[in-house]
């Protein structure tokens, strides 16, 4: 038994076994939002099966001193080379979720990003999180919203802006369009049934009240009912984010650019030419579009040849420690997950995200050890050829 992993719940050492206790413990509607990919699935499924394909060099007869996976990643020092993704509506999966898991990012030094539809504040986030806190930027139609998103982040020291380009137009979730839960969810008889039998998420809901975009608070109108919010989230946030219009937040933003959604070399190329500091190789975890193909199978060929350039990460099927130990075999300097996160905190409530962080640092370390890797750098060394 490994010794690491029994210092928290050995109930739930995988984060397979956390998605199976999530999925009993919130309403049907929630966990479909949570789990659902885009059109038949297809590109989900992808995201975790290509990963198994990976394969690692197992070396025992070396010499080995220890394990130490310390990251740097822009100027920051971070415990694990992992973090947490963002993901829209947090707050409907768990209630007060984004601040357990942001609590949890910084009792273990990794970072937590903040979706700008998620269902806490800038500023509150901010506050729990410290230099942890990284933000994810939906772009809005208006440039003056836009900048006062930005000055929102300076002012609340955020040291790291992730732009997101793979929303051009929101993608066909058949789950989510039977449960009603579109940008905003509907109330429907069928999710109050299906809350009604989830007693515990139930509880934590009532005292928590109706989960709102926070972050968007201060630009919408009061009073708006479901259908003015729906039409409202439809006009902010429609349209294709090009290169224009990331130049025009390189100019504003002082901190460290980051653009999440590149999967191609001409993304990788005009990435670098605009000046960003790095990408997220991501496919928005196989929920935009179902005919692409997964993120591990480019993630080689884009760190070979742009690696030296900009710090290359990766994002969507990301599933245990040693899917980041593959990632990192492939050149990754730096994975982050979102559902198993949130598998975590549905399960295990606000013991949710320090089980979560503290089992995939237990499983990265096993995989080390076995592969013989003192530091993450150390990984690409022990990728087997496909």
């Amino acid at each position: 038994m490994n010794p690491d992993l029994l210092k928290y719940n050995p109930q739930y050492p995988s984060v397979q076994d956390l998605k199976k206790k999530a999925k009993r413990r919130i309403p049907k509607f929630a966990f479909d939002y949570l789990e659902g990919g885009c059109n038949d699935e297809l590109n989900l499924l992808r995201n975790e099966t290509d990963f198994k394909d990976i394969q690692l060099m197992p070396r025992y007869l070396r010499k080995h001193s220890g394990v130490d996976m310390r990251t740097e990643l822009f100027g920051h020092v971070y415990d694990a080379p992992f973090g947490i993704s963002p993901i829209g509506l947090q707050g409907l999966m768990w209630p007060n979720a984004p601040v357990i898991l942001a609590k949890a990012a910084r009792k273990h030094n990794v970072p937590y990003i903040l979706s700008t539809v998620s269902t806490a504040s800038i500023e509150e986030i901010a506050e729990v999180a410290g230099s942890q806190f990284w933000f994810q930027l939906y772009h809005p139609t208006e440039n003056r919203l836009r900048d006062d998103i930005l000055r929102r982040l300076e002012a609340a020291g955020c040291p790291v802006l992730v732009v997101l380009v793979d929303v051009p137009s929101f993608g066909l979730r058949y789950r989510e369009i039977k449960a009603g839960l579109s940008m905003p969810p509907k109330i429907t008889i069928n999710n109050f049934i299906q809350a009604a039998v989830r007693p515990a998420w139930s509880v934590e809901f009532l005292k928590a009240g109706m989960p709102t975009f926070a972050t968007l608070k201060p630009y919408m109108g009061k009073d708006l009912d479901i259908k003015q919010l729906g039409k409202f989230m439809n006009a902010t946030f429609t349209g294709r984010v090009d290169s224009d219009k990331i130049k025009a937040i390189r100019d504003l933003w002082k901190g460290k650019l980051v653009i999440k959604g590149v999967v191609s070399d001409e993304d990788m190329e005009e990435s670098i030419r605009i000046g960003a500091d790095g990408v997220i190789v991501s496919n928005h975890g196989g929920r935009q579009i179902d005919a692409g193909e997964s993120t591990i199978k480019p993630l080689k060929g884009l760190t070979d040849n742009y690696g030296d350039k900009l710090k290359v990460m990766i994002d969507s099927g990301l599933r245990s420690g040693p899917d980041i130990g593959r990632s990192l075999a492939c050149g990754a300097k730096f994975t982050f997950m979102g559902r198993p996160f949130m598998y975590g905190v549905s399960a295990l409530g606000k013991q949710g995200g320090d089980h979560t962080i503290a089992l995939l640092k237990a499983q990265l370390k096993q995989v080390m050890e076995q592969v013989c890797c003192e530091t993450v750098a150390d990984f690409p060394g022990t990728l087997i050829n496909q």
